[in-house]
């Protein structure tokens, strides 16, 4: 069962223990934002199941970003009458065509979606997008009836195609923003990442910030997380030593995350240099 803290009036993060998921619940007056759906119909049924306790609401969803735990559970929503599925154009796009890509990765969790097997198991393609602005902020506002949400873009971070939802002082940040466990770095835009943070932390009007796992933070959690991730890719970048490939290998064990997590900012920052030359 999942849990749910009621951050504000009518505003909510929903948590579910597979994968440490935190989804959101956003009411108005006429219609409820849900932010991630989960991994596939056992997660998606357990969030909706804790939104269904808060709300009969029709819904809307906003799939923050293009990794398997954001968008698996959004057919789950499409059975109970949700139509408006927002995202950014390179999230939904990234959806149609690797969504599929992703099911192996919940085989244990989600057998039923890693197979395509049962209801509820088809892949939901957002079909309402954010403007395309290439590498620029840009800014959505939603009416949700006497409360207007805003999505944001941000630019590339986590993924190119990060979307958080803001309400009042209450901002919903996806995967850009990790409490208790570390980036995951794999298809991200490390440099950026560090600017998004930066104006995350920027942004003076919200007050408590939801991570995509993890608890609520404030305003300095997402300083120091910038502050960590451009640190560590400076480590990596500017060290003279990082001209020697293997002792560039072996500086990833003086950054500030673990073994794993740096052997892949490490690939992450080599593919993206090749990438541009």
């Amino acid at each position: 069962m999942a849990n749910i803290l009621e951050i504000a009036d009518g505003v909510y993060q929903i948590s579910s223990d597979n994968y440490r998921l935190s989804s959101g619940l956003i009411l108005g007056q006429t219609q409820a934002l849900v932010i991630d759906t989960g991994a596939g119909p056992r997660q998606g049924q357990e969030v909706l199941d804790a939104v269904r306790s808060l709300t009969d609401l029709p819904l809307a969803v906003v799939n923050s970003h293009a990794h398997f735990d954001r968008f698996m559970g959004n057919a789950v929503f499409e059975a109970a009458g949700a139509r408006d599925f927002w995202a950014h154009p390179r999230t939904a796009q990234a959806i149609a065509q690797r969504g599929d890509a992703q099911r192996p990765y919940v085989e244990v969790l989600e057998p039923e979606m890693a197979h395509r097997q049962g209801p509820a198991t088809q892949l939901v393609v957002p079909n309402r997008l954010l403007a395309e602005e290439v590498n620029r902020s840009s800014f959505t506002q939603l009416y949700l009836g006497g409360r207007t949400v805003t999505l944001i873009y941000l630019g590339p971070a986590h993924t190119d195609g990060d979307v958080l939802v803001g309400v009042e002082d209450i901002l919903f940040t996806g995967d850009i923003v990790e409490q208790g466990s570390e980036p995951a770095f794999e298809d991200s835009y490390p440099a950026f990442w560090v600017t998004a943070l930066q104006d995350i932390a920027g942004l003076e009007r919200y007050r408590v910030f939801v991570p995509g796992h993890g608890k609520p933070v404030d305003r300095a959690f997402v300083e120091r997380m910038g502050q960590t991730m451009g640190q560590a890719i400076e480590r990596l970048q500017s060290s003279a030593l990082a001209q020697d490939s293997q002792v560039r290998t072996a500086s990833m064990y003086q950054l500030p995350y673990s073994g794993g997590a740096s052997r892949i900012l490490l690939d992450r920052l080599r593919q993206l240099e090749q990438a541009e030359n």
